[in-house]
């Protein structure tokens, strides 16, 4: 296996995914990361946000993730080879007031990933524009909308019901 050194965004996030997944622990990827992702780094984030769908103790997950070099530091795991660290913010995996509506799976040489869906990356990001005017986020929907298939109707109706049908609108 390639040193965490080399490994690209995807191939950690997935070594982690797998090693968390041999573990019993299921984790999808969620935030800045799938924009990174999704646009082959066109936007770069710095963290990997992972959200789990069963909880465990912080010990347990810091000593699973000690296997793979990873300390804890405050709330986040840094390994000394990469700039990137993880974050587990607290669940469910959803976004707004609905769950996430597809997860899939990418395969990297280091694992498997299970990642939200380019349509659901788009909403994740409008909900910072869309309650605290967060531009970046826009660019960043829009940057995974240019780069990846997303389903626009799916994106009008979770904003509809998310209160945001006006701003949607506007786009």
């Amino acid at each position: 296996m390639k040193s965490i050194r080399k490994m690209t965004r995807l191939e950690l996030a997935a070594l982690i995914c797998s090693h968390l997944k041999n573990k019993g622990l299921e984790i999808t990827l969620t935030g800045g990361s799938c924009v990174s992702i999704y646009t082959n780094n066109k936007y770069e984030s710095w963290d990997l946000d992972f959200i789990e769908t069963q909880s465990i103790s912080r010990k347990e997950l810091a000593n699973y993730l000690a296997e793979l070099s990873f300390y804890e530091e405050n709330r986040y795991f840094k390994n000394s080879e990469t700039e990137i660290f993880i974050e587990f913010p607290p669940g469910p995996l959803a976004i707004g007031s609905e769950p996430v509506s597809k997860v899939i799976i990418l395969k990297a040489a280091t694992g498997e990933l299970q990642i939200i869906s380019p349509t659901d990356c788009v909403k994740d990001r409008l909900v910072a524009y869309y309650f605290w005017n967060d531009i970046q986020c826009l660019e960043q929907a829009v940057m995974v909308s240019e780069s990846q298939e997303i389903d626009i109707e799916e994106i009008r109706r979770w904003s509809k019901n998310e209160g945001e049908e006006t701003k949607f609108d506007f786009l």
